[in-house]
């Protein structure tokens, strides 16, 4: 099942403090949308009042236009699949235990996952399957270890949606074919620009709570963007005949 995310005007905050508005933006079935920013910049808080975690103070987060304003948590969960950076592991479950997981919603709740979806989350785990005893707790001081198991936890859910945290550089691929191959709406936040010209279709650059830049990367990922909103004077450079870009710090001299 596919599905369109769009987000309306949204102003988003916690406690009495507002830290953005009027942010909208839409994500298609298989498209890639990259949030940046650097750290502080409201991302997380976004994130979780489009998931639900925070009520939205003004605006609309809508799924194939179905406003998720009346909606409940057990149909967020069938909706939204979460990846977030890291997870701080205070049991040890193991990796195929932590997969499993991402089917709670699809089960009343004394029910056991059954022998066939545990050998089909298996099959799709992404890279998790050949350690699936491991503790998630032991491999918590690896981010790039630990992700492809919430990556197939949040892909167990079978939702329509996709939101990570800051993903790995080394799983960025994978996100991509995620989205082409799934048919998954795709939202992953980065303060890395390079991250955007590797896999994203459109590029979203917050400033001061609002959208300061919204396009493919190579609209929004430029050297007067980045000093403004970063602070920082880089040159955005290609990198050999790859098609890619990288933010080089102004003045550092590389070889592409």
């Amino acid at each position: 099942m596919t599905a369109r995310l769009t987000i309306k005007k949204l102003a988003f905050g916690y406690g009495e403090r507002t830290v953005g508005a009027g942010v909208g933006f839409g994500v298609e079935a298989g498209e890639v949308l990259c949030l940046l920013g650097p750290n502080g910049g409201g991302r997380t808080t976004l994130f979780k009042t489009i998931l639900g975690l925070l009520p939205p103070r003004a605006g609309r987060v809508l799924v194939d236009g179905d406003d998720l304003g009346g909606w409940g948590l057990r149909r967020r969960a069938m909706a939204f699949g979460y990846v977030p950076q890291a997870c701080a592991g205070q049991f040890p479950f193991s990796v195929r235990e932590m997969v499993l997981m991402g089917r709670t919603a699809h089960r009343s709740p004394f029910a056991a996952p059954s022998a066939r979806t545990t050998r089909r989350l298996r099959r799709r785990s992404t890279g998790s399957a050949s350690v699936p005893w491991r503790s998630t707790t032991g491999c918590a001081s690896a981010a790039g270890e630990q992700q492809p198991a919430l990556i197939a936890r949040g892909l167990s859910q079978a939702p329509r949606v996709l939101v990570l945290n800051q993903p790995t550089a080394s799983l960025l691929e994978q996100v991509r074919r995620l989205a082409r191959e799934g048919g998954w709406a795709v939202v992953f936040s980065t303060h890395k620009p390079e991250q955007a010209f590797a896999i994203a279709d459109c590029g979203a650059l917050p400033q001061e709570g609002r959208l300061a830049r919204l396009g493919t990367p190579d609209a929004v990922i430029t050297t007067a963007m980045m000093r403004e909103v970063y602070g920082t004077k880089v040159d955005v450079l290609p990198v050999g005949d790859t098609g890619l870009r990288v933010c080089v710090p102004r003045g550092v001299r590389c070889r592409a």
